[in-house]
């Protein structure tokens, strides 16, 4: 079956025949392709199409598709059992290596996806202060659970009013504007004594790629130190992603906690929470914070995690970087060399084109951006072999695998767009 006719017989199985919204790419007046198999920097399509991938399964693949080691790991992981429900070697030799390369996690807990890491992260900040209340940004995206779904990010920002999530629920987020510390202070000022945490996105990956400004991220460890709040970082998307160490090594800011996201499964489904000792001793069995799942510390997301890791610090991040900042400033000047305004955001080796004409620093400003304009961009990109995420408010990424020819290649097919 090619790809219009497995999306037809999947729309029959599957709410919008996708098992996640934005796969649908509705935001970009198109049908979704459906992959076969992905290798290095290229995914391949059921058609026999294809892509250079700058996606690569919303970030965790750095590496790029099938890493030799990464795959040699899991394969022989997968022989010695897929799941055991029980510990196993493989998750205190990735604790170990994410504690060396993250030192802030002086503990952690693996669990199964970014949503089970914040779920929890929340849960224990909660545990730990005796507070209900807690802080996030608008626009910042801390995966599906409830009371995470009041102006999120992704997909989310626009179902409004979060269907199927009581008031009740959502009555103790407190939001803010990301990048407005003033509003934190107001928050804290009126209900700093009910305050569990504050959880943000240190980079903000979920409306577009946006920075913390000058001053925010720091602002926001002292409010936390000051009140006796948990201060969160959500690196699922930054960690090992900007920085081996992730977004905190970049902005040297310590957090309390810190969840992360599949690259430390090498893609597989995996998550992770973490952070100071006194915080995550609250957890069961050792506290009274519940949280458990049946696959958690799976051998086989353990084994390709500990693999890529160890790959990770052989790698150079600073070739990495330099090599990314100099591909998208010659595709953001290709782009506005045909008439089309464009703002350029990108740390490491992760980036946003805003077809916008002033900075981006916050959810609204994300909101106004031209998204016909990406809608035409995204198409004609797809066309010629491009793979973009279909949303123009999610990240872009390259990838160790890339090379200087598959940036050649996409430079050349942005020269041929006609907007």
């Amino acid at each position: 079956m090619n790809s219009k006719e497995l999306y037809a017989k999947a729309k029959t199985l599957m709410p919008g025949g996708v098992n996640s919204p934005l796969r649908a790419c509705r935001y970009v007046n198109a049908e979704p392709v459906f992959i076969e198999n992905a290798k290095g920097a290229y995914l391949y399509d059921v058609d026999g199409r294809k892509y250079i991938d700058y996606v690569f399964s919303w970030g965790p693949q750095i590496l790029g598709h099938q890493d030799p080691a990464v795959s040699e790991a899991a394969h022989k992981a997968i022989d010695q059992g897929s799941s055991y429900g029980a510990p196993c070697f493989g998750e205190v030799a990735l604790a170990e290596a994410i504690n060396k390369l993250v030192p802030s996690m002086d503990m952690m807990r693996m669990v199964s996806s970014g949503t089970e890491a914040t779920m929890s992260a929340l849960r224990l900040a909660r545990g730990y202060t005796g507070r209900n209340k807690f802080v996030k940004f608008i626009g910042n995206y801390h995966g599906h659970a409830d009371a995470f779904l009041a102006a999120a990010g992704s997909a989310a920002a626009v179902v409004p009013g979060t269907p199927g999530v009581p008031e009740e629920v959502t009555k103790h987020t407190l939001l803010a504007q990301y990048n407005d510390l003033d509003a934190v202070k107001a928050l804290f000022e009126e209900s700093g004594d009910e305050i569990a945490c504050i959880i943000v996105e240190p980079a903000a990956g979920n409306m577009g790629l946006v920075k913390p400004k000058n001053g925010f991220l720091q602002g926001l460890r002292d409010v936390c130190t000051q009140y006796g709040a948990v201060l969160i970082f959500d690196e699922v998307i930054t960690g090992f992603r900007l920085a081996r160490g992730g977004a905190q090594e970049c902005y040297g800011i310590t957090p309390d906690l810190t969840t992360l996201g599949k690259i430390i499964g090498g893609g597989f489904p995996v998550g992770c929470f973490g952070g100071k000792r006194e915080i995550m001793e609250h957890m069961a069995p050792v506290g009274g914070v519940f949280q458990a799942g049946t696959l958690s510390g799976n051998p086989v997301a353990m084994a390709a995690g500990l693999a890529t890791l160890n790959r990770l610090a052989e790698c150079d991040y600073a070739a990495l970087e330099a090599r990314t900042t100099a591909f998208t400033e010659e595709l953001a000047s290709i782009v506005e060399g045909k008439g089309k305004p464009v703002h350029l955001v990108q740390i490491g080796s992760a980036f946003t084109m805003y077809f916008s004409d002033k900075p981006v620093t916050n959810m609204i400003e994300s909101g106004q951006c031209d998204s016909e304009a990406y809608a035409t961009y995204w198409q004609q990109m797809l066309a010629q072999g491009v793979y973009l995420a279909p949303a123009g408010f999610e990240c872009a990424f390259t990838s160790f695998a890339h090379t200087d020819e598959d940036f050649e290649k996409t430079l050349e097919a942005a020269r041929k767009v006609e907007f």
